[in-house]
């Protein structure tokens, strides 16, 4: 029987993750070589074998980014510091496709709000209901977390949402939830809270442009869908 050690050492220095990443960049890397450099070398376990077994644990890399520290803890070979370096990168991977602090994104449609929030807040394991607080010209102030739910549900209550668009001084506000099912579609919950919410937008005089739904790539907008 072939040992994690094993298979590293029948691999050539040049074929190794490491060496060839320096040979031939991080396009060169498939996807389990580049989670092998992030793993690192070190215990007994090869960290190409390990990262092969941490990908079919988790259904690949988009299973992967909607992991838990708990849930890589699970898979042997893979202890605390591993399992937060892989969620370290994982979360590094997520800011770069945001915009940097000092540009302020305008956000004029539901597509271009969709943009600014997949990256971040799209492939979660657990539910978030935030805010996007936007100026008069709907350019954003900040982005907030207003509730953490459970894997199916999040409860919020439009004071929560309002009291934070007041302390930012925001015009107009777009509200966005995760759904970690992968299915965008949104829920009678969903479509009640909406009418809620621009309920009290119309009595606090701040536009509520849109509700999003969020699922790993995909989103569904409750301005586009009429109900708003």
């Amino acid at each position: 029987m072939t040992s994690g050690i094993d298979i590293v050492n029948e691999l050539s220095a040049s074929d190794r993750p490491r060496e060839k990443l320096a040979r031939l960049g991080t396009t060169g890397l498939g996807d389990n070589e580049l989670l092998a450099v992030v793993l690192g070398d070190f215990g007994q376990f090869d960290p190409l074998a390990l990262a092969n077994k941490l990908l079919v644990a988790c259904d690949g890399l988009h299973g992967l980014v909607r992991s838990t520290c708990e849930e890589l803890i699970g898979v042997a070979g893979i202890g605390p510091a591993r399992a937060s370096q892989v969620l370290a990168a994982l979360e590094l991977g997520r800011r770069t496709l945001t915009q940097p602090p000092s540009v302020r994104p305008r956000i004029q449609s539901p597509r271009e709000a969709a943009a600014f929030l997949l990256p971040t807040f799209g492939s979660r394991a657990v539910e978030q209901f935030g805010i996007v607080l936007l100026d008069s010209k709907h350019r954003v102030i900040r982005t907030t977390i207003v509730a953490l739910g459970t894997l199916n549900t999040t409860v919020v209550e439009p004071r929560e949402v309002f009291r934070e668009a007041v302390v930012g001084r925001a015009a107009a506000i777009v509200v966005f939830h995760n759904h970690p099912s992968g299915d965008p579609a949104p829920s009678a919950a969903d479509l009640d809270l909406t009418r809620r919410l621009a309920a009290a937008g119309a009595l606090m005089g701040v536009d509520l442009v849109d509700h999003l739904i969020l699922a790993d790539a995909g989103y569904c907008s409750l301005k586009e869908m009429g109900h708003l």
